[in-house]
């Protein structure tokens, strides 16, 4: 904001005043050209059709003082200058038109440089002027002021007029929404009255036909009467016949009772006759099972017969020690039960011993288990895998069990099953069912009650009713069962594992009952020790499993001498197995052998220890 000089209405003219006056003239006319215009700008600016606020046009002048007092001029500010309202833009273009048409010459009188308080009193009448325009325009503002209050009120009542319709609308639409139901109601209600005029009309047509149906039907009645009376005598006639019947149901019904009886009779029989026969094979049997090679062929130190699957020979090439003669070949010549071949199947082998799980279910204990070297193929003898083709003795007995057992109903027998799963891991028994934490196992010892039971304490006796809930359990005992590796096999069984499967079976009607044991029992590794290169822990595991197995020789040994006493409790796994090593049971141990020339050492005592067994029990 620039301000004009204050004066005095009283000035004493000297020359040197004079002199200053002349001076100032050029500068105080430039002053006066700059601000007219300037003010005059100001006041016609127009933007758009808004008008400055009243407050904002008065600040920009002060009141003039009255005469003989001091007059101040506000210039307006040297930024951008305000904005008015499009209604003073006639007015401003009317301004600069007159002022564009004004004659040069018709102006005011130019007043002397020395003329202060004319020059002064020339510019308050302008002052006065302009502010004579700003009060028009403040008061002119002020009534646009109320008509926008004005506007926003009838704005307001026009929203909630809108308002207040959109809420009629909604109402009309929901109204209609209710009476286009009523109208498809209605069409509903039309299209069954259709309907039901239809269905009228069908009805008169039926009664009129049924009219005529009831006519005939009285005279097919006055037939039925004639025939009834003959149908009497016939049926009197059948009511002997009847009779008749009756007794010769009778009579087959107890044929029918006599059938079962010689049908019990002969299952019995069949039972007798079948473990005779198991007994004439031999209580205790020896197989033996050539694992194949990676390529499926056989190496030349193992020779099979195809003529003969009993026997089985193991040569080998010894050098001269003179170096003057020929090498030379001794052969080992071995005789079991059965010899398998590498091309054997697992069905083959679980046919040969089909008969003897058949004699679990009779009621006779019987055990079955692999013998042999690490990665001799006992695990996959006894458990094999998934696929149907490759199944083991274990899957496959089961199967077995439930089929025939299920069979056996229909002549009134019932089993129950309960199956456990122990490892012998160092002497110590582990329960391969268990699934709590590991923290807490606990303890398991064997025990024999007075009934000549044995019993393992702390174990899972899993109740059984079908197949597959076996093979889950199987599958978790497999993840349980302690593994390490060694020089032989990456992952070597260090652990015999028993699974056994308790079988009692009832027929109430008869007062039969049967209760046996089938034991399947994959042996760990046989190897010696300098061959499985075991040290530190392993080679503990390795002393603990030719003890066992040592003993076991020892038990079977003692069973075929008949001596009075057979140490059982040496080992936990002979002690575990008593019940199916002795007396009426069956006992069948499979001998693995690997064809790899480097195994000879272990397949030749593996072989000879079974062949042990074999002449223990010819």
């Amino acid at each position: 904001m620039s301000r004009l000089p204050i004066m005095s209405t009283k000035r004493v003219l000297t020359s040197s005043s004079s002199e200053n006056s002349q001076d100032m003239a050029p500068v105080q006319k430039k002053m006066r050209n700059d601000q007219d215009p300037q003010k005059l700008h100001t006041a016609t600016t127009v933007i758009g059709d808004k008008r400055p606020a009243a407050a904002a046009t008065a600040s920009l002048y002060r009141p003039v003082r009255g005469a003989g007092a001091a007059t101040v001029a506000v210039a307006p500010s040297r930024g951008v200058p305000k904005q008015v309202k499009a209604s003073s833009a006639p007015k401003a273009a009317s301004v600069k038109q007159q002022a564009a048409t004004k004659p040069a010459g018709t102006g005011p009188t130019r007043r002397q440089p020395w003329d202060l308080k004319g020059k002064v009193s020339d510019m308050e009448s302008k002052i006065r002027t302009y502010q004579t325009k700003i009060k028009s325009l403040s008061e002119e503002n002020e009534v646009l002021k109320g008509s926008l209050a004005q506007s926003k009120t009838k704005a307001a009542e026009l929203e909630r007029e809108v308002e207040s319709q959109r809420r009629e609308i909604s109402e009309f639409e929901q109204e209609q929404q209710r009476l286009s139901g009523v109208q498809s109601e209605l069409e509903k209600v039309s299209s069954e009255k259709n309907v039901l005029h239809k269905e009228l009309s069908n009805l008169e047509q039926k009664y009129k036909v049924n009219e005529t149906l009831r006519e005939s039907q009285e005279m097919e009645l006055q037939t039925l009467k004639m025939k009834q009376s003959v149908q009497e005598t016939t049926m009197a006639r059948l009511q002997a016949t009847l009779k008749e019947t009756e007794e010769l149901v009778t009579s087959l019904k107890e044929t029918v009772a006599h059938q079962k009886d010689e049908l019990h009779a002969g299952e019995m029989e069949r039972r007798r006759l079948h473990n005779t026969i198991q007994e004439l094979k031999g209580n205790i049997r020896v197989f033996c099972r050539v694992r194949p090679l990676e390529d499926g062929g056989l190496t030349k130190h193992i020779q099979l017969a195809p003529s003969d699957n009993k026997s089985i020979i193991l040569a080998k090439t010894e050098e001269s020690h003179t170096g003057k003669t020929a090498d030379t070949q001794k052969n080992y010549h071995f005789s079991f039960d059965r010899v398998f071949g590498p091309q054997a199947s697992q069905q083959e082998i679980f046919d040969e011993i089909s008969l003897l799980v058949q004699s679990a279910l009779d009621g006779y204990n019987v055990c079955c288990f692999a013998y042999g070297q690490t990665g001799s193929g006992k695990t996959y003898t006894m458990e094999g895998e998934e696929v149907d083709d490759t199944r083991g003795v274990i899957p496959r007995a089961v199967q077995q069990i439930f089929r025939a057992g299920a069979k056996l109903q229909s002549q009134g027998w019932e089993f129950s099953f309960t199956a456990s799963f122990v490892e012998i891991y160092n002497e110590t028994l582990r329960d391969l069912l268990y699934s709590g934490k590991a923290s807490k196992r606990p303890e398991h010892e064997i025990r024999k009650a007075a009934n000549n039971e044995v019993t393992v304490t702390n174990l899972t006796y899993e109740k059984v009713y079908s197949e597959d809930q076996v093979l889950g359990l199987i599958a978790l005992a497999k993840q349980n069962r302690s593994t390490a590796q060694t020089a032989l096999n990456d992952r070597s069984s260090r652990s015999h594992s028993v699974f056994q499967l308790q079988i009692e079976g009832v027929n109430a009607g008869r007062g039969v009952k049967c209760k046996s044991i089938l034991c399947l029992v994959d042996l760990a590794g046989s190897e010696r020790v300098v061959k499985s290169q075991s040290q530190g822990e392993r080679f503990k595991e390795m002393t603990s499993i030719n003890s066992s197995l040592s003993n076991l020789g020892i038990v079977i040994t003692s069973l075929a001498n008949k001596e009075s006493h057979v140490p059982y409790r040496n080992t936990k796994l002979t002690y575990l197995l008593q019940n199916c090593l002795g007396g009426n049971s069956k006992t069948l141990m499979f001998v693995n052998i690997s064809p790899e020339p480097d195994s000879f050492g272990e397949t030749l005592n593996s072989l000879r220890f079974a062949s042990k067994m074999c002449l223990m029990f010819p």
